[in-house]
């Protein structure tokens, strides 16, 4: 069931993108198409730690028009810590509308993650963001699949010109994650998440920096560093029980993760 569910995915996101590339052939306005790929030397999502001491190859692809988009991502770690001898570890698909307000730009969608010794889930998302300084972000996921909570973030971005077309990119976010059942999230007790409280809290802070270097018209690299986070204790506790480091002993996890690797993007 695994594997059908992770082909219907790749179907479905191939058979939009061949859509909207047909359907624009007829009107004036064409499609845009970006093709990427990080190496990072950590898979770290939402302060949860998803890899252990390998590096990942993240592919994304991403075809939109006229606000609609639909983006293929995957992960594929380099040496799996899991007893899983599938590397891809996940693949997710997104689709998604933007649309802009004046000073307010608007987007949501939906996301399905297709997981690896894990059910595949899924979360429907909005977010608002300001064009003003610092461009306050609010965004608001909801898992109402395998994981049913809340995961609602704030963030910040500022972007400072270096030279020419170069510039240094610096982005802050905290996180709060609620979860509606301890079978999602459950609040740590003695070193294990428990079956009947579920977890609430500020979550996870995120700082990220990056500097994109334009090669061609269409090709860019992108360095980028990051520093994940605990907000809270109960935050805390919960990322080190759930990090892949973790043995069972309180203080044998991690809760903070610096890591960093490179983008390679191709859009036209």
């Amino acid at each position: 069931m695994k594997l059908l569910s992770k082909k219907t995915v790749v179907i479905m996101a191939t058979a939009l993108c061949v859509g909207a590339a047909a359907g624009t052939a007829l009107a004036a306005a064409k499609p845009t198409a970006d093709v990427s790929v990080d190496a990072l030397s950590k898979y770290v999502w939402r302060g949860f730690e998803l890899s252990r001491d390998s590096m990942v190859l993240q592919p994304s692809m991403t075809v939109a028009y006229n606000g609609f988009s639909a983006n293929l991502w995957s992960n594929l770690d380099t040496n799996s810590f899991t007893d899983n001898t599938n590397s891809w570890t996940e693949t997710d698909m997104t689709l998604s509308y933007e649309r802009s307000l004046g000073m307010v730009d608007l987007s949501g969608g939906y996301i399905y993650y297709g997981l690896d010794g894990a059910a595949d889930s899924q979360e429907i998302y909005v977010s608002a963001a300001l064009n003003t300084m610092l461009t306050p972000t609010l965004t608001i996921y909801r898992d109402y699949d395998s994981f049913p909570g809340w995961y609602i973030t704030l963030g910040i971005s500022h972007s400072v010109p270096i030279k020419d077309d170069i510039a240094l990119d610096l982005g802050a976010q905290i996180g709060y994650l609620a979860a509606d059942e301890a079978s999602s999230y459950g609040v740590v007790v003695n070193g294990a998440q428990s079956a009947t409280d579920a977890y609430s809290a500020f979550h996870d802070g995120l700082l990220t920096a990056s500097v994109t270097f334009p090669v061609s018209k269409y090709v860019s690299i992108t360095p980028k560093l990051n520093y994940s986070f605990p907000l809270t204790s109960k935050a805390s506790d919960l990322i080190e029980v759930t990090s892949f480091g973790y043995n069972g002993t309180m203080g044998s996890g991690h809760d903070s993760f610096l890591y960093g690797g490179v983008n390679i993007d191709l859009s036209f």
